[in-house]
């Protein structure tokens, strides 16, 4: 199938012996109860075989929704989803799926990753020096500014093994403006900002960025954040305007078999109608990075 078949939110790209391996939320099951994470494989990142269902919900598994945001990782000789999942007798949180293959079957593994006690959505995993790190939201329910948090993990994946910091809020960000929605579907007074999708990655010049999404002015989009000294744990500092300022979120940017970088998003975001869509990375440092799409 063509890219603009596959109907997923929150694209995220493993490039893996010479496959393309692309995971995603499912559109159907997205708002309500869930079941699986699929995975669609290409040579050429145009035409695509799947989908391949990775994982499939046990029977008497205690989640059942929210099954959001797959991110697999080839990390120790195996492959790890880092994902959220929920459930309606507990907050959503980050958890961790493991296989021996990109295609599953995953199996859970251990701990949740996130706080007990917090809301939280949307992790990635960045590795520094060698050490592994993760990055997630701290979702509106909890958290009004919408924060972005940083947590340290074991380094087998398993377990957190400290607290969790902000690294910024979304409040921050000049371009962000609070859900007009938030009172109507969320019964939340106030100002409510969010974040979600993080990604990290270094540029070719060595900066070190995270692309991120919101509300904009024109709705749902990804703006960028750069680390002022390349450390995971920043300071980080918004840049003015987002990347993707409109109708598109959860992006992420991925190494091309050519060591060129391609950033991936859904668009529109819009129920059943969400594709991943595919831009090349353009320009030399983080205040000049603009996106061509995909001939």
């Amino acid at each position: 199938m063509k890219t603009n078949e596959i109907n997923i939110r929150d694209p995220y790209v493993l490039l893996h012996e010479d496959r393309y391996y692309l995971y995603g939320t499912r559109s159907e099951s997205c708002w309500g109860e869930a079941e699986g994470f699929d995975c669609y494989v290409s040579a050429d990142r145009e035409n695509w075989e799947g989908p391949v269902e990775v994982f499939h919900r046990p029977e008497g598994f205690w989640a059942d929704r929210a099954y959001w945001a797959p991110e697999c990782v080839y990390y120790r000789d195996a492959f790890f989803l880092i994902t959220t999942l929920g459930a309606a007798d507990r907050k959503k949180g980050i958890y961790v799926l493991r296989s021996d293959s990109p295609l599953g079957p995953f199996v859970p593994f251990g701990a949740r990753l996130s706080p007990e006690d917090w809301s939280c959505i949307d992790g990635t995993l960045y590795l520094e020096e060698g050490k592994p790190w993760l990055i997630f939201s701290h979702s509106f329910e909890d958290d009004p500014k919408g924060d972005m948090c940083l947590l340290p993990l074991k380094e087998d994946l398993s377990a957190a093994v400290g607290e969790p910091v902000t690294l910024f809020s979304a409040a921050e960000a000049p371009w962000a403006r609070p859900v007009p929605f938030a009172k109507t579907e969320f019964g939340m007074e106030g100002d409510v900002y969010f974040t979600d999708g993080p990604c990290v990655k270094k540029l070719h010049d060595g900066e070190l960025i995270m692309t991120w999404s919101s509300w904009s002015e024109q709705a749902y989009a990804v703006g960028v954040a750069m680390s002022e000294n390349g450390r995971v744990r920043g300071p980080w500092r918004q840049l003015g305007t987002p990347l993707y300022p409109a109708n598109g979120g959860h992006g992420m940017i991925f190494t091309e078999k050519d060591g060129s970088l391609c950033f991936t998003l859904h668009t529109p975001n819009d129920k059943y109608l969400e594709r991943p869509a595919f831009y090349q990375v353009e320009g030399e440092d983080a205040m000049h990075l603009k996106l061509r799409r995909d001939e």
